[in-house]
């Protein structure tokens, strides 16, 4: 039997909750008929704070300079890219809270994918403090600390504790990973996990290599698990004596007519990798190429690519 205190404070929190998915919602919903379109991996960083970045470095030309929402906006809003879930890259505990900082003033950050280090004794407490905050919706980690954590019990109970926080694990590796990422997903079968980058396959025009295949297969036997067909540029091996990667679709349809088979409409995002995908090719280029690639699947596979699954991927 539930008393009258308990039902009111069941009453309460509901509400609340239906609040915060309802202020989620309008951060995301477009401001007129245009279809939402969310990019799932964007990094952001500022070289100019007092305290600097750890990454890039002051030796990259390309990437060692401001990027921020307004930057993004510039090059994807034109294309109808308006919204982004952006990924964390440095390791410092506070830039964290810079990130969700810069969110609460961007309406365009309609989630922040985070870095904290799973199997630290300061890591519950981390993850506490900033899951508080509804825009941190889980945190990022590299193949070799799946790899690693795989028989490590704190790292897992550390997993464990996303999966009950509502959170999601995104893991970036290469094209071995995916294979790990199944081993991971028969352990903790409530956890949603975001493969980065389609596994960091090479992508040169043929079919990818049988190990990719299977890993990505074993996989997406588990329905929480996604991938995010991003980085598609960055690993295109251009033909000899070219100097540009390829722009025609047909080029990387090998790759992902094969992801589209392995994981079908329900479980594949948007992402770019974007400033990082400069080196290769403009956003424009990287967008178009997927873009053909998904409306010619019709537009319910349009509408989950580019938010829908993101939707269900991150909550």
């Amino acid at each position: 039997m539930t008393t009258r205190r308990e039902f009111l404070a069941s009453s309460f929190a509901s509400g609340v909750a239906a609040l915060s998915a309802a202020h989620l919602f309008e951060r995301s919903a477009p401001a007129d008929d245009k279809p939402l379109m969310v990019d799932c991996h964007t990094h952001f960083y500022d070289p100019t704070r007092p305290e600097g970045v750890p990454w890039p470095g002051k030796n990259d030309a390309s990437l060692y300079r401001p990027v921020l929402p307004k930057h993004f906006l510039e090059q994807a809003a034109p294309l109808g890219v308006t919204k982004t879930v952006v990924v964390e890259a440095s390791p410092r505990v506070e830039d964290n809270a810079w990130l969700l900082d810069l969110a609460a003033k961007n309406p365009s950050i309609i989630g922040v994918v985070g870095n904290l280090t799973p199997g630290q004794p300061e890591f519950a407490g981390h993850l506490k403090r900033f899951a508080a905050n509804k825009l941190y919706r889980g945190i990022r980690v590299n193949h070799g600390a799946v790899k690693a954590g795989l028989d490590q019990p704190g790292f897992l109970a550390d997993i464990r504790r996303l999966a009950e926080a509502g959170l999601e694990l995104d893991v970036n590796g290469g094209p071995d990973m995916p294979a790990d990422v199944a081993r991971l997903a028969e352990k903790l079968p409530e956890l949603r996990i975001v493969i980065n980058h389609l596994g960091n396959v090479d992508v040169d025009g043929a079919e990818a290599p049988q190990g990719w295949h299977d890993g990505m297969r074993a996989a997406a036997k588990h329905a929480r698990v996604f991938c995010k067909v991003s980085a598609l540029v960055e690993h295109a091996k251009p033909k000899s004596g070219d100097k540009k990667v390829p722009e025609d679709v047909e080029f990387y349809r090998p790759i992902l007519d094969a992801i589209w088979n392995i994981f079908g409409d329900d479980r594949l995002i948007y992402g770019s990798n974007w400033p990082v995908s400069d080196r290769a090719a403009s956003y424009k280029t990287l967008f178009s190429i997927v873009n053909q690639y998904v409306t010619a699947r019709g537009r319910a596979t349009s509408e989950k690519f580019f938010w829908k699954n993101a939707q269900a991927a991150y909550q």
